[in-house]
């Protein structure tokens, strides 16, 4: 069956998107905590120079996180800065605006998830494609949706049955949202479009006891 229109959007200069994706046939996609570590490295590795992250959870076979595409001049700045031999075929192509940044992006999604699937295969003696494709993004345009979309992720835990509790998971960004020490996500953006740290808590609160009542459902 075709995937619809809407989860597979355009990337686009600041645009905001809600990214996630899953295995094939429900296999694991971690099989170890190392294995998650590993994960949000190849992301900073591959997409980071490209994106900023609001939000991010892992789950035992999927994933999510929250988006922003980065300036077109930040990005082209970005790989005009790389050494020529370091940037893949679609980089070129986009410093020398052969291609688009939806293009871009998703290439460097493609290259992401390659790079993760032949280590993952490679440790445990596994073969074929990990992830399902294509994977899965969604426009995120309103402040309603925004708010939504970033206490579903932090609460997508308890969807899943993972814990009673999404803020004593270990794998989301709400850890890093409740500490002080450095990170590459937008706290302070985050915490001012709340309120404040405290506004950020309590819709957390609210939001998820809503939507966990009346079995509201974004995506899994």
């Amino acid at each position: 069956m075709p995937i619809p229109e809407k989860y597979l959007a355009n990337f686009e200069e600041d645009g905001i998107y809600h990214i996630f994706n899953r295995t094939n046939n429900g296999e694991k996609l971690f099989l170890s905590d190392e294995n998650r570590h590993f994960f949000l490295r190849k992301y900073k590795e591959h997409l980071s120079d490209y994106l900023d992250a609001y939000c991010w959870c892992l789950l035992p076979n999927h994933f999510h996180f929250l988006v922003r595409v980065k300036s077109h001049k930040t990005l082209t700045e970005t790989i005009t800065n790389k050494e020529f031999n370091d940037c893949s075929l679609t980089e070129k192509k986009f410093r020398d605006n052969l291609c688009s940044i939806s293009d871009l992006i998703a290439h460097s999604f493609k290259r992401f998830f390659q790079s993760y699937s032949l280590s993952f295969n490679k440790a445990f003696q596994r073969k074929g494609n990990l992830f399902y494709k294509p994977f899965k993004r969604i426009v995120v345009n309103k402040e309603t949706q925004f708010t939504q979309a970033i206490v579903y992720i932090h609460a997508n835990p308890v969807k899943h049955g993972l814990t009673k509790d999404f803020t004593n998971y270990e794998w989301s960004s709400w850890r890093s949202y409740m500490s002080d020490a450095p990170t590459l996500l937008l706290r302070k953006e985050i915490f001012d479009f709340f309120g404040n740290r405290e506004q950020f808590i309590k819709a957390h609160k609210d939001l998820t006891q809503y939507y966990y009542e009346s079995d509201i459902s974004i995506e899994d």
